[in-house]
């Protein structure tokens, strides 16, 4: 009988205690028979849909034509569903994101259906109100349906939905939740591949798993890389180089092999939406506040004679300097061109009208030009002076993941500053909270978040770290 052992409970006990093996029940099976059910279901869903829309406006030409419409959209709604990946792994251990795609896939196929009706000149055949309640009450039972089967999933499934098994044979500790766990030399296991007796014991450990993690010194990894490879399984080994390095990938080519530790830029299509959306934001915005940028300029002269602009120099995007643009704020005798002491509260360097450009964000408008020339993004890590400190330490000897913001443009705006992180880094912790905001926004981009941050960015305009 086979034995489902959790995480743990393998442990210096099995010297003294017999395992039943296999380890696993077979998951695959299981998942196969929950993404049928659920093929079922759906389908199921959408007669119910259809017969409840036409019984409501009381036809019988109603129901006749909404059970037609529903056995048409049955069969193209499961193939939209197998292409949007509705039965898959995610969508089972993920409720939301397989109701957002069971949505998508219900749209698609009826958008489908409204075209080849549109095409064939069939859609006056069709009740359109009737349509659209059986459409709305199929979305709302889709969603039930995915509520309903959340305790089957885990019950037959588990809380991870595969059987992981990790073999520690003396390397670094893992620790991989809902794991089986086993130790090699209590077990006996060594990968031998001379010895087809003991190729087998492994074998017979690794049943019905779908992923195996050996975690061994590195004279053994190959020999464990071997063992597999022949075990028709999706095999792994640990190394520490991996998480140190940050490896993202590997590479086999041209008989040689290298680990891919960096993703280069965003895709030609994510660029090419980025800097379209940076094109019209920053356009509209210089033309609507023309008057304002005038008017600021004209104060700043006035107050003192000097120049209207600060130019300075920052990094960018590959770790390049470019000149960013600000409006003037400090008196011209103490500006600092490299940025070694940051902006106070009470700094005395601050002029009458600079106080108030700064408080308002005012002084950041100029760099509306460095987006048109292409230096900044709307939205992107705020660029920072070469000799800005935090406490006592430049930012890169605090944490040398900081060169990591350079991967993307800088920006006038960015998650750190939504969340009000900016002012003054007058302790290593003020700049560390910065980095872990910029990692989080390069990790996943999408032109969406961009547009979230760009609206939440008009509520920290004003801002009591404005200085």
């Amino acid at each position: 009988m086979t034995k489902h052992i959790p995480l743990g409970d393998i442990d210096r006990s099995m010297q003294r205690k017999r395992v039943t093996l296999p380890l696993a029940p077979p998951l695959e099976l299981r998942r196969l028979q929950i993404y049928l059910a659920l093929m079922l279901a759906d389908a199921a869903a959408i007669v119910l849909a259809a017969a409840l829309g036409g019984a409501i406006f009381d036809s019988a030409f109603t129901q006749q034509h909404s059970m037609l419409h529903a056995q048409l959209l049955v069969p193209v709604y499961w193939t939209a569903a197998l292409s949007l990946q509705v039965y898959n792994l995610g969508a089972l251990l993920r409720p939301n994101l397989a109701r957002l795609r069971a949505a998508g896939a219900l749209v698609a196929a009826e958008t489908v259906l409204l075209y080849i009706g549109f095409v064939t000149k069939r859609t006056e055949d069709y009740s359109r109100s009737s349509t659209l309640v059986s459409l709305l009450l199929c979305l709302m039972i889709l969603m039930a349906v995915r509520s309903l089967f959340r305790p089957l999933i885990q019950a037959r499934c588990g809380r991870s939905g595969v059987n992981l098994l990790v073999i520690d044979d003396g390397g670094s500790a893992v620790q991989a939740p809902n794991a089986y766990q086993i130790n090699a030399a209590e077990h006996h296991l060594t990968p031998d591949l001379s010895n087809p007796h003991m190729m087998d014991r492994i074998g017979l450990y690794m049943t019905n798993m779908d992923r195996v993690l050996v975690t061994c010194p590195p004279e053994r990894r190959a020999a464990w890389a071997l063992v597999l490879k022949s075990a028709n399984i999706l095999g792994e080994i640990v190394d520490t180089e991996v998480a140190r390095l940050g490896v993202l990938g590997a590479r086999r080519e041209h008989g040689y092999g290298a680990l891919v530790v960096a993703s280069g830029p965003l895709g030609s299509r994510a660029r090419a939406a980025k800097r379209l959306l940076d094109i019209t934001l920053a356009g509209s915005a210089v033309l609507f506040l023309a008057p304002l940028l005038a008017t600021v300029a004209v104060l700043i002269k006035l107050e003192d004679g000097g120049p209207v602009f600060f130019v300075q120099q920052r990094t960018g995007r590959g770790n390049r300097f470019f000149p960013i643009f600000k409006f003037r704020s400090m008196r011209v005798a103490q500006l600092d061109s490299t940025g070694a002491r940051s902006a106070a509260k009470d700094d005395d360097r601050i002029t009458r009208i600079g106080r108030f450009i700064r408080s308002t964000s005012i002084d950041e408008l100029p760099q509306l030009f460095n987006v048109l020339r292409g230096e900044m993004s709307i939205v992107g890590p705020r660029p920072h002076a070469i000799g800005s400190l935090a406490g006592e330490k430049l930012f890169w000897e605090v944490d040398n993941r900081y060169w990591l913001r350079h991967s993307l443009k800088p920006g006038l705006t960015g998650l750190a500053q939504v969340r009000g992180l900016r002012g003054a880094t007058d302790s290593e912790s003020d700049l560390a909270l910065r980095l872990q905001a910029d990692l989080e926004y390069l990790d996943g981009w999408t032109i969406w978040r961009d547009v979230l941050i760009i609206i939440n960015t008009l509520r920290v305009v004003v801002h009591d770290r404005a200085f």
